[in-house]
């Protein structure tokens, strides 16, 4: 049984990683506002700052109970998520509470970047001393995406 574990692990190191513009074909049609190549490479740089310092909510669960609670944080979203009643009702409470949000195009790499093996739907991310200049420049141009009409 290990024999057949084995070749498989392999065949999914080989596979490439797709990017971002193949990664545009999977998206919902409620993934508004979408963040720009550039400004998805800076959240997932910033999710990976604040999940080593254990300042991340991951999933819908959690995210909404945080959210409900008035916690302040940006709040990333996959944009690739099926089915999207899942988690449509997240910008929602977001826009109530004038919370930024913005969808990413790919839930595999939002759960990599929070330092997971499982795919993620809904990330925040708290301000922290530690990397607030990089949090700071996300919550900067996530602000002043449009929001969806």
């Amino acid at each position: 049984m290990a024999r057949e574990k084995q070749p498989e692990a392999a065949d999914a190191e080989g596979t490439p990683e797709r990017s971002y513009r193949e990664q545009l074909d999977f998206l919902n049609p409620i993934a508004q506002p979408l963040a720009s190549r550039k400004l998805t490479r800076k959240l997932y740089k910033c999710i990976r700052k604040a999940a080593k310092h254990k300042q991340i909510r991951r999933g819908v669960k959690e995210v909404q109970k945080f959210i409900n609670k008035g916690e302040k944080g940006i709040t990333v979203l996959a944009g690739d998520t099926l089915p999207i009643d899942v988690y449509c009702h997240i910008p929602i409470m977001c826009e109530d509470r004038s919370l930024p949000y913005a969808y990413v195009p790919s839930k595999s790499d939002l759960g990599a970047a929070a330092g997971s093996k499982r795919p993620t739907c809904v990330i925040m991310i708290k301000p922290h001393e530690e990397y607030q200049e990089s949090y700071d420049e996300c919550l900067e141009e996530v602000a002043a995406l449009p929001l969806p009409l």
